[in-house]
């Protein structure tokens, strides 16, 4: 168990900022206002505890059933399967994570699905689909097949392996009643790509394991401390984003570990779909998220940061070395690599966090907008102040520029000409 020290995350903005405290203000009433509204559900999740006890309810009723299982399928796309595959990502190294196999089921690519099912059996499998709605096609879509392939509708053991994970009062919901499936609710005022804290990420995350109690206490941390003025760096750095807009409209999140991986891509949902809008000016307006892994990028992308247009903003994320000494590189002598002998000794951890350091340094020293976010310590907490700090930070920008963050008409124009093709 790792102790509060551990699961601190440090904040530190390496830029200048010059906004007055009425700047600040306005856009933290915006956000408050955005809250007591309900606009968006997502501000009040970390401290409601229903989907948490209604995830140690079933656990605790189905014990000898999840028990018996080897696999975990996700059935569902976008929000409802990023932000679980980031967490579990993150965490997946914790003694605390079962044995459970994650499948994720969120592509229409037919080689993909038979590759993803290879060893699914119905008899060693929970499917979970998850959808705010349940019509977004690739979910209905992936759903038929399973229900055709594994006879899930069949009996009343067979129901067991299904569970729904969707807004209340949505279709999903009225079909999982039909047919009486295990489901569970979400607030339909909670957007897909902001709902990792309900149910949706939840139940998933209890059921392989995850401390899920601690994951929503981070989150709160952050939230509480947000609402109370004490971590003002979101303001600061909403601020100089949306004032930078115009010339630096890419922001790049460089993270420095391979677990950081999948929470890159949850990242690029969160900020491309919520702040690519036209606002209320009729401007298009929206900042483009780059995500890179550290060391490995700095050999594909940082040529382009370092020398090219200066169109770009960059957010390391990282994880502090102490917790990583092992493995090490051996005081190894090999002819003619001797310039690489400097490492010798060192832990890959320490070399890792020189390297970021080296790399942020450079990209400092030309001029461009850097913060650093540090992880002490990955754990259930740190997860959580991570997922809402970048939740805020969105809302916050959204706010500035005038925008709807919460929904996607952009995505709908694709789903109505998607139907007219199979129509025609």
């Amino acid at each position: 168990m790792e102790n509060k020290q551990d699961c601190m995350v440090n904040f530190s903005l390496h830029f200048s900022h010059t906004h007055s405290q009425s700047e600040c203000d306005g856009v933290f009433n915006g956000i408050l206002q955005e809250r007591e509204s309900k606009k968006s559900g997502y501000y009040d999740l970390p401290f409601k505890s229903c989907a948490l006890q209604e995830a140690r309810a079933y656990i605790k009723e189905n014990e000898q059933f999840l028990d018996s299982l080897s696999y975990l399928v996700i059935i569902g796309i976008g929000g409802s399967s990023l932000g679980l595959k980031a967490i579990d990502g993150m965490l997946e190294h914790l003694p605390c994570r079962n044995a459970l196999k994650l499948v994720f089921l969120e592509h229409t690519d037919p080689l993909h699905i038979v590759k993803a099912l290879q060893g699914v059996a119905l008899h060693n499998a929970l499917f979970i689909v998850i959808s705010k709605s349940g019509t977004t096609i690739e979910t209905s879509s992936l759903l038929k097949y399973v229900l055709e392939r594994y006879k899930v509708l069949e009996s009343a053991e067979s129901k067991r392996h299904l569970l729904a994970i969707t807004d209340k009062d949505s279709p999903l919901e009225a079909w999982a009643k039909s047919v009486k499936v295990k489901y569970f609710e979400i607030m339909p005022n909670v957007g897909g790509r902001f709902s990792i804290l309900s149910a949706v990420g939840l139940v998933p995350l209890a059921i392989l394991g995850f401390d899920i109690e601690a994951l929503l206490q981070g989150a709160a941390k952050m939230t509480q401390g947000f609402f109370e003025r004490k971590e003002e760096h979101i303001l600061y750095k909403a601020l100089t984003y949306a004032k930078q807009r115009e010339h630096i409209p890419m922001n790049v999140l460089f993270s420095y570990s391979s677990l950081f991986r999948q929470f890159n891509a949850w990242y690029v949902q969160l900020w491309g779909e919520s702040l690519g809008k036209i606002n209320v000016n009729g401007e298009k307006v929206g900042l483009t998220p780059i995500a890179l892994i550290g060391s490995i990028d700095q050999h594909s992308f940082l040529q382009l940061i370092v020398q090219g247009v200066r169109d770009k903003s960059v957010t390391f994320l990282s994880l502090n070395p102490a917790h990583s000494l092992k493995p090490s590189i051996p005081d190894i002598r090999i002819p003619y690599l001797e310039s690489t002998d400097f490492v010798n000794n060192q832990s890959f951890a320490t070399l890792l966090h020189n390297q970021r350091l080296a790399t942020m340094q450079t990209i400092e020293n030309e001029g461009i907008t850097t913060d650093c976010i540090e992880v002490m310590g990955l754990c259930e907490e740190s997860v959580g102040i991570l997922i809402a700090y970048f939740e805020l930070l969105t809302s916050c920008v959204g706010n500035i520029f005038e925008i709807d963050t919460y929904n996607q008409p952009g995505v709908e124009f694709g789903k109505v000409r998607l139907k007219k093709l199979f129509e025609s």
